[in-house]
């Protein structure tokens, strides 16, 4: 119980004083920093979304970015063709995101494991194809540039509080999803599905929900990448991206809430570095899949509360004595 209470805790408090701190942020730092930063923000939301189903649910979501990509282009495609007013996007995107994760769950849901995986990612990669090929739509392999921002988020620095915003209040969201009765069960159903089932627990409709849920916010988080970026293409929804944010959640501990948001402040501070000096950003993502399977496991936020954690616990022990 104390266990729980001490992350529970952490959790937030370690939010409250992160979100200030960022608040403070853009007064200190050069535009190049400020769009650094928006885009960590993006893909924090988006590794957090993808360890709802993987770390909370158990469930093997190998193509993650195909929702990610799919609200960006839902964004970009109202902003340009439909002619509805340009925040109407930004409440659609996340809804055909999580409608995509609905059509794409009623089909895979009933699998396990890796089957699961392996045919999510097979139906993802047709929304790749479709997207890539679709010219007269999607534009096909040059993507959709110069897409209408809002005047009020226009500015990389009001872009980057805008982000911020969101995505504090979507893992706020998703932190109380995990923390409610429904959160719960689907941890249950992670640890062992047949006996959920046995007591009466509809899994296979937690799950699909779970995921509904999961898309939904990979849909937000899209919106915040053509908030900054102005742009979308079809690598926003390619496997290997989804690779990217699988490493990213193990890098910062995929049983930790907060551990998805660390990996991917590291990895896309890493990406962005180590393109400045080679072109094989995908070696370097592979060296540093290898390192987390031998050293860190439990990745890093996950080492430090189960070194910290027992430390803290003991103490509050001996206190109470």
């Amino acid at each position: 119980m104390f266990r729980g209470l001490f992350k529970g805790r952490v959790t937030i408090v370690s939010m409250v004083l992160l979100t200030v701190f960022l608040l403070l942020l853009p007064q200190f730092m050069s535009r190049f920093y400020i769009y650094l930063g928006s885009l960590i923000f993006a893909a924090a939301l988006l590794a957090t979304s993808l360890n709802m189903v993987l770390g909370f649910g158990g469930m093997y979501q190998f193509h993650h970015s195909v929702f990610y990509g799919f609200g960006a282009y839902a964004l970009a495609l109202t902003a340009t063709k439909s002619g509805l007013p340009l925040w109407a996007g930004y409440v659609i995107a996340p809804l055909c995101s999580a409608l995509l994760g609905l059509v794409l769950g009623l089909l895979t849901v009933r699998l396990s494991k890796l089957y699961f995986g392996m045919l999510q990612l097979s139906l993802g990669s047709l929304v790749w194809a479709l997207v890539y090929r679709w010219y007269s739509f999607t534009g096909g392999d040059d993507g959709i540039h110069g897409i209408p921002i809002p005047d009020l988020i226009y500015s990389s620095t009001r872009a980057y509080y805008f982000c911020l915003i969101i995505t504090v209040v979507c893992l706020l969201l998703m932190y109380l999803i995990v923390n409610s009765s429904f959160g719960r069960i689907f941890q249950g159903i992670r640890d062992n599905p047949e006996r959920c089932g046995a007591v009466g627990i509809n899994v296979q409709r937690h799950q699909l929900a779970g995921q509904m849920i999961a898309a939904f916010f990979a849909g937000v988080a899209g919106t915040l990448f053509v908030t900054v970026e102005g742009s979308v293409f079809p690598d926003l929804m390619f496997w290997t991206l989804s690779l990217e944010i699988l490493i990213m959640c193990l890098l910062g501990g995929w049983f930790v809430f907060m551990g998805p948001s660390l990996g991917a402040a590291i990895i896309i501070i890493l990406r962005t570095f180590v393109g400045i000096y080679t072109e094989y950003w995908t070696l370097v993502l592979g060296i540093v899949l290898m390192l987390l399977i031998f050293f860190l496991p439990e990745g890093v936020l996950g080492l430090l509360f189960r070194r910290v954690v027992p430390v803290a616990e003991k103490e509050g022990a001996n206190a109470l004595h």
